[in-house]
């Protein structure tokens, strides 16, 4: 006998047992449904799943089998439910190539294999081996698909005996495939989602991957928390005072002649700020290169201090000053000057390098009296030394990154609206290359036809000349040609024939109006900016949008009213303003099908302009108002309009936010005004809004410059 193939089994009739069966058949169906919704884990939904598969079944085991394609069609069983009583095949370790060999093919075309009996098939000795090994009678087998490939299968087993599988049996399996496989492309979904997020981690992590001593790792983390040198620094002076319980602490900038000033200090109270005294005490002013910066800027000396305190830990090329007690120190009285204007006592001093050039100094001071200074707090300022200089280098480039890294903050901004942005943008694409393709597909057909009637048209004329000169000068023809001649009734031919020319011809121009509306509408140019006729594409969308305006049952069609200015040619990118005219014009026929459903109008009036108002116990005719005009800046103004019920306050307040939307799931995402928003505002230097009070319809206005530069957006 033939192995069983099915594409799907036909339901029967069923009785009231079979109804109950069916009823906890679609009970575990919602399960599943529910368990995809809820879970991210797709061990989770598999186990669940085939518990609910096998009790519903009274099978006596279900288990999921996954293929490794690239192994020759290799595999192995991932998740098993099992009546006690029988083995388990995920604890024999079963690998079944035969199993993935013979039936892999008619798996990948979505084949379920039904078998009431297995010793009552054609099977290999291999493929019967491997059944009877797990004691295996009667199966159903429902192939698994991601995408086009194929996954798996999902596998009922009853091992008891043999057993006839009833259709509704192997529809309520197939259904519960249908549903893992979305949970597979789910979990698929979810994967690449953590990829991106592991990226970032990763990004992350890099950034934090030295590893400080304990006070070190505090501040430097703050210090790097920015980019901006001005927060840097009020961080770095304040908490470095703090930890280090000093009098004062600065950062002293070094100008190209050595001259410098304090450009951040952070001063206990008590003490004069230096900042401000020294724009008043020329003394404090003075350059403490002239007296000692200048030592800092040659080649490292080695300190008498650190060599008692194993000073060899730091490397070669940082250089610090160490000051215990200024007036024990032999310091000459240029420099004691300056150190007793700053009030100090006691310091240390390390050098800040931008480049390996000696940019300023970071001194830490004590004022109140003398102080031995820690080998740890040395080391602790040696650090941030030298984060000072690595956030000197991101400041020398913010100012030319700047741009790149504020696309960078935005993009990171947008992450959660990406994957499904994409989609819809994916979407309008496909729509695009559809639209165009289908227009050139008919184009050229019809450019035939309008090529060629014009002389069908001249050889119909001559011929029926010619016909009317026969008929002139032999008016008595044979009795064969008479009775043609009426049979085909050629005198009503003779007057109908050109009548049906002409109309191809007016059909045939009215197709390629058509293809032009779909080809504008496409615009497979789009990426460019180019100088177009902004009423073309609105006309296009409405255009594709014609079967929405049109048959509304037992209510008027949507009736579109437009006063079109005169208007310049607008450099823009065309197929993402018909994508914006396609999403506004789209929902205000959706909002306008609404109040065609529920009767709410709220005013019950038609637009005042182009009718005149209406009794409140009549209806208006659905409308579109669509104007455009040119305004005084060089911009144009697009506004769409329609009658219809309006939108509530805290509903319009949120209508471009990403994911908003009042439609029933699965009939909105939420993303097409947002898309419109940044279609307008980002890619064009536009303004959109909305303007909307419930009972009185919606109006979005659209403003857009005729011409700019759109380097910077794009």
């Amino acid at each position: 006998m033939e192995d069983t193939f099915i594409i799907k089994p036909i339901q029967s009739s069923s009785n009231n047992l079979e109804s109950q069966a069916q009823l906890e058949q679609q009970k575990a169906i919602a399960r599943v449904i529910a368990g995809i919704r809820k879970s991210l884990d797709i061990e989770t939904i598999f186990k669940t799943s085939i518990t609910d598969v096998r009790q519903l079944l009274n099978a006596d085991r279900v288990v999921v089998f996954r293929f490794f394609p690239n192994l020759g069609w290799e595999g192995e069983f991932l998740f098993e439910d099992v009546a006690p009583e029988w083995k388990s095949i995920i604890a024999e370790g079963a690998h079944a190539h035969c199993f993935g060999v013979r039936f892999a093919e008619l798996y990948q075309q979505g084949r379920i294999n039904v078998i009431s009996d297995i010793y009552q098939q054609d099977f290999s000795d291999c493929y019967v081996q491997i059944l009877q090994r797990f004691q295996v009678r009667a199966y159903i087998i429902v192939p698994l698909l991601k995408g086009e490939q194929l996954w798996g299968l999902l596998c009922i087993h009853q091992c008891s005996s043999p057993r006839h599988w009833q259709n509704a049996e192997i529809e309520f399996a197939s259904q519960i495939a249908e549903y893992l496989e979305v949970a597979l492309q789910k979990a698929d979904y979810l994967e690449q989602i953590k990829a991106q997020s592991a990226q970032l981690a990763q990004v992350a992590a890099r950034e934090r991957t030295a590893q400080w001593q304990k006070i070190a790792a505090i501040t430097i983390e703050k210090i790097r928390q920015s980019l901006d040198l001005e927060t840097i620094f009020r961080t770095t002076t304040q908490e470095l005072r703090q930890l280090l319980t000093a009098d004062r602490v600065g950062i002293y900038r070094f100008n190209p002649d050595w001259s410098g000033e304090f450009v951040f200090e952070s001063a206990a109270e008590g003490w004069i700020p230096l900042i401000q005294a020294q724009l008043q005490q020329p003394e404090i002013r003075r350059n403490i290169s002239e007296c000692s910066a200048k030592d800092l800027a040659r080649p490292p000396v080695v300190d008498t201090y650190l060599q008692d305190t194993q000073g060899g830990r730091f490397t070669k090329g940082e250089l610090y000053r160490i000051c215990d007690n200024i007036h024990n120190a032999g310091f000459n009285d240029c420099y004691l000057q300056v150190l007793e204007a700053y009030q100090a006592k006691a310091y240390v001093i390390i050098a800040i390098y931008h480049h390996q050039k000696l940019w300023g100094l970071l001194a830490v001071y004590q004022n109140s009296k003398p102080r031995k200074w820690e080998e740890d707090e040395i080391y602790l300022l040696l650090q941030i030394s030298t984060q000072l200089g690595v956030a000197l280098q991101h400041a020398e480039l913010l100012e030319q990154t700047q741009r790149q890294k504020e696309e960078l903050a935005h993009t990171l901004k947008e992450l959660q609206q990406t994957q499904a942005q994409l989609i819809q943008s994916e979407k309008m694409a496909g729509l695009g290359q559809l639209v165009a393709g289908v227009a050139h597909e008919i184009n050229n057909p019809v450019n035939f036809i309008v090529g060629n009637i014009s002389y069908v048209a001249e050889y119909t004329e001559n011929l029926l000349k010619m016909l009317h000169l026969y008929q002139q000068h032999y008016p008595n023809p044979i009795p064969e040609i008479q009775e043609q001649g009426a049979a085909m009734e050629i005198d009503y031919i003779a007057e109908d024939l050109p009548t049906t020319l002409n109309s191809m011809m007016l059909g045939a121009e009215r197709i390629c109006e058509l293809v032009l509306s779909l080809r504008t509408f496409s615009r497979l140019d789009h990426a460019e900016i180019k100088s177009v006729d902004i009423h073309e594409g609105i006309d296009s969308t409405l255009l594709i949008l014609q079967h929405r305006l049109k048959n509304h049952a037992d209510t008027a069609d949507i009736e579109i009213l437009k006063e079109y200015g005169e208007l310049p040619l607008v450099e823009c990118h065309a197929a993402q303003l018909n994508q914006v005219f396609m999403n506004i014009l789209s929902n205000a026929i959706d909002a306008l099908e609404e109040g065609l459903g529920t009767r709410d109008w709220g005013l019950g009036r038609a637009f005042p302009d182009t009718q005149s108002p209406v009794p409140n116990h009549q209806y208006p005719t659905p409308q579109i108002q669509i104007r455009t005009e040119l305004t005084s800046d060089n911009s144009i103004v697009i506004r769409i309009q329609d009658n219809g019920p309006g939108i509530p306050e805290q509903v319009r307040s949120r209508i471009f936010d990403p994911f908003f939307t009042t439609k029933e799931p699965g009939k909105g995402t939420g993303l097409g005004l947002s898309i419109s928003y940044q279609i307008i505002v980002e890619k064009h230097g536009g303004q959109i809004k909305c303007f909307s009070e419930p009972g009185k319809g919606s109006e979005f206005w659209i403003e857009i410059p005729i011409a700019r530069s759109f380097c910077a957006l794009i």
